[in-house]
């Protein structure tokens, strides 16, 4: 089903969605095509993710990605796009001091064209700093892929009380720091549903259960064109559809009716 609105979301639309109880769809995309076709289907948030690095650049990490990248691929997405908010990931060591991170989300906003810059972990004081030079900010809690290095492999977060109540309390951290929107990506679903809940800012999910705020997948995952295995959170959407256009608009109302993500493919 297509959307007939191309009226420009807003953080303060998806803000009232999250009041009202409707859900946010959310997708990642790289490229113009991609972007007009997200569009035309009415997905609320496109996000240009570091992704990226492994879907179109081949990499087995995100690391490699660099800042460049991001303004190309951000600036390739927004060109087109009339009405879904876009988001843009500030890559690997692009975000080490709230200084340089500043510097970075600017070139994602001016020249990519990015409404919002999205940051992985607690850096609360780098929130702050950003919100403060008016720059909007969504965070990133719970698996962390830039931090594979250190983690050793890709793994659900929060599973013991102790770190569920560290991630609850870096969420709430985030928002008082001026966060506006929040990605929670592999958590046990009770954790993604107390902490979306508990918020003021919309949470969106990957691998996190059907009671956030919104859901947000891979495209090249849920088109089954990724070259590595398909995460258990996500869903082949091209199975049962006729087009790939079908299939982002089958899990866009899957999305909108709480049928996605199913226990299945939650944690």
């Amino acid at each position: 089903m297509t959307q007939d609105t191309t009226s420009p979301l807003s953080i303060n639309e998806l803000q009232a969605m999250k009041h009202r109880g409707e859900k946010i769809s959310c997708l990642t995309a790289y490229d113009a095509s991609f972007s007009a076709l997200i569009n035309k289907v009415g997905i609320d948030v496109i996000l240009v993710g570091d992704s990226l690095g492994m879907v179109i650049q081949g990499h087995s990490t995100t690391l490699p990605v660099s800042i460049s990248d991001m303004i190309y691929h951000a600036r390739c997405v927004s060109q087109p796009n009339q009405r879904a908010f876009v988001i843009a990931d500030l890559p690997f060591m692009s975000y080490c001091t709230p200084i340089i991170a500043a510097e970075n989300a600017a070139k994602l906003i001016q020249q990519g064209g990015a409404q919002m810059i999205k940051l992985e972990g607690a850096r609360v004081e780098t929130v702050r700093f950003l919100v403060e030079q008016g720059i909007p900010v969504c965070g990133h809690l719970g698996l962390l892929p830039q931090l594979i290095n250190q983690l050793g492999c890709y793994h659900v977060q929060g599973k013991t009380p102790e770190d569920a109540d560290r991630i609850l309390s870096e969420a709430q951290q985030l928002q008082d720091a001026g966060a506006t929107l929040l990605v929670l990506e592999c958590v046990p679903a009770p954790l993604a549903k107390a902490i979306s809940s508990q918020l003021n800012i919309p949470v969106i999910g990957i691998g996190a259960g059907v009671h956030c705020d919104g859901q947000v997948l891979v495209l090249y995952d849920m088109l089954n064109i990724s070259i590595t295995k398909r995460p258990r959170f996500s869903k082949n959407f091209m199975q049962d559809a006729t087009s790939i256009e079908a299939a982002i608009s089958a899990y866009h109302q899957a999305v909108k009716q709480a049928l996605f993500p199913s226990i299945k493919h939650s944690f």
